[in-house]
Parts: structure tokens; C-alpha cells; sequence
């Protein structure tokens, strides 16, 4: 997807095991776009937090809203200065009123820290561009269940089912609140774009399309 325009970036968005890292994947191979993973593994907090998420909850998040505002960032400027297309597996966005906002709900994270961390993100979200296109993959929690236990996470086998349900739920708010960029919204459990040719040209076609759409404020 070359084009003399400003790179555009894509946001892929999604439950733990909703398919986001393959999507990001394959636009890479059909697109030629540059990819940004999550960098979970990077997490110092990460093991502790999914055994102790009330302890380990508020120093997890911090640890993923500042270290995703630097990819961000890193982002923005890729954008300006590459000829490629930018897609990036997870958002700022999610950090906070998803899973940070579920810790919060929970208990995990008390309302003084949840404020010190919300005016954080406040102000972090204030610096940033949003993307071009997001793209949110809908999952059923017992599709997320199996998907998990098949790839072998140590880390995430530990997840409870009731912590992944509250996600979805946030998820599927949150999503249609959504209105920084234009959005598409794919059902993985039925949307198979990796073995099924129709699925697969008529997703790459919405793509294409929204991708070449002006932006409503340059109209």
C-alpha cells in the first residue's frame, strides 16, 4: 500500500486471545504495513500481576500506559518519515478503559490511585494522534479460553474466566463509544481472513477503502 499521501496507521484492538498479534501479521503480509506488537513480555509485572491482580494491578498498568505512549509516539514519527502504511496490536486506549478501568471496578485499584492514573492518561492522550482505522476483533469468552490454552502462555493460564468476561463487557462499551477514528469490527469466531479467500479479499477491500477516505475534517 504505497502512496505519495502521509502514512496512515491502523489500531488493532481486541480481547487477550481475540486474534490481534495474527491480524497484525498477516496486514503486514498483505499490506506491506509495518508492525508494532505489544510488549507483554516486556512486563516486569506482568506474572505477578495475573497471580495477585490487587497488588500487582496498579503497577502493571502504569507500567503499559507509559511504556504504549512511547509506542505511540514512536509511531507518529515512523509515520511521518516512512512510505508505509503503520498497523499496531493494541492501543492506549485499552490500557485504561478497559483493563485499567477493570481493576479499578474490581477493587483491585482504589479510587485515589485510579484518579492519580486517569488524570495520567488524560494527559498522555492529549499528545497523541489517533490512528487512521480501528479495527476490533469480537470474541466469545469460551473461543478466548481455548485460544489461550492453546498457544502455552505460562504467564496467562493462570487468567480467570470472570476477569476475561468483565473485559468483553468493557470491550464491547467501550468500542461503541469509540469516535476518534473510523472503525470496522470483526467477528474472529466466524471471520476466518486467513484461510478463507472471500472473507479474506472482502476484508482487505474495507481496508483499502477506509484507508483511502479523507478524513471528515479535510472535507
Amino acid at each position: 500500500m504505497q502512496t505519495n499521501a502521509r502514512p496512515k496507521i491502523v489500531a488493532v484492538a481486541g480481547n487477550i486471545g481475540a486474534g490481534k498479534s495474527s491480524l497484525v501479521e498477516w496486514l503486514e503480509q498483505q499490506l506491506g504495513m509495518v508492525p508494532f506488537f505489544e510488549p507483554h513480555a516486556e512486563n516486569p509485572y506482568l506474572a505477578e500481576f495475573y497471580g495477585d491482580m490487587q497488588r500487582w494491578g496498579l503497577h502493571s498498568q502504569l507500567f503499559f500506559l507509559i511504556h504504549r505512549f512511547r509506542i505511540h509516539k514512536d509511531i507518529e514519527a515512523r509515520a511521518e518519515s516512512a512510505g508505509r502504511n503503520i498497523v499496531q496490536d493494541r492501543t492506549i486506549y485499552e490500557d485504561a478503559e478497559i483493563f485499567a478501568a477493570q481493576l479499578h471496578t474490581s477493587g483491585a485499584i482504589v479510587d485515589r490511585d485510579w484518579k492519580m492514573y486517569s488524570d495520567l492518561y488524560s494527559t498522555l492522550r492529549g499528545e497523541l494522534r489517533p490512528p487512521d482505522l480501528m479495527i476490533y476483533l469480537r470474541c466469545p469468552v469460551n473461543v478466548l479460553t481455548k485460544r489461550i490454552r492453546k498457544r502455552g502462555r505460562s504467564f496467562e493460564q493462570t487468567i480467570p474466566r470472570k476477569y476475561l468476561a468483565a473485559l468483553h463487557e468493557l470491550y464491547e462499551a467501550w468500542f461503541d463509544r469509540y469516535s476518534d477514528s473510523p472503525k470496522i469490527v470483526i467477528p474472529t469466531d466466524r471471520v476466518d481472513y486467513v484461510e478463507q479467500l472471500f472473507d479474506r479479499q472482502e476484508l482487505l477491500q474495507e481496508i483499502r477503502t477506509r484507508l483511502s477516505q479523507e478524513p471528515e475534517s479535510s472535507r
